[in-house]
């Protein structure tokens, strides 16, 4: 039985220099290489320039999102992605520190995993508890999705309909419920 394709939701980010080279080429060969994953052409996001999160944790960082179609499971998807990260030097010391290269799973279509009651936890976590509590496990869609600036501004270009299977929000909704400063402060690159 073939398994049925599903659309990856991927956000990337850089803000060091790593074996890929400076943190925009790094972003860049990182889609490339995503991209390899794809059954179908993926669509890519412009790139972005954000201040580093949480304020002052680092240089600015180079954003963007993709979207992939894949027929892996998120787990091996996710173990994929992290691969990729390693071959940018991704050292997890620090958490929101600087980095590399990051390589979300914000979502596979509408799968909630591990399951509904795990990701409304995480997803209604203060920002403490944020700070300081790390999963042990893959949850999709990315708690922290309809909180990132970074994340859903990029996403606008790929996914703007994508819509969160909990909330029920798009992604079109959920950047427009951003604070204005938040929004402002991803800008588009050159």
């Amino acid at each position: 039985m073939t398994a049925i394709s599903q659309k990856a939701l991927i956000a990337l980010g850089s803000n060091e220099e790593s074996a890929l080279g400076d943190a925009r080429e790094t972003v860049q060969k990182a889609m490339s290489l995503v991209g390899e994953l794809s059954e179908e052409t993926p669509q890519f996001s412009r790139l972005y320039g954000t201040v580093s999160f949480p304020a002052g944790a680092g240089p600015d960082y180079v954003n963007a999102c993709m979207v992939i179609s894949t027929a892996l499971p998120a787990i091996d998807l996710m173990r994929k992605l992290h691969q990729i990260e390693a071959s940018a030097n991704r050292e997890r010391t620090v958490r929101w520190g600087q980095r590399t290269l990051d390589l979300d799973l914000i979502g596979l279509d509408a799968e909630v995993y591990p399951g509904a009651a795990t990701q409304t936890k995480w997803r209604d976590l203060s920002l403490a508890q944020q700070q300081e509590l790390t999963p042990t496990e893959l949850i999709l869609p990315h708690p922290r999705v309809q909180d990132r600036g970074f994340v859903l501004i990029p996403m606008l270009d790929v996914a703007p309909n994508w819509k969160h299977p909990l909330t029920h929000q798009t992604v079109a909704q959920m950047a427009a419920a951003l604070p204005a400063s938040q929004r402002d402060d991803v800008r588009l690159l050159d």
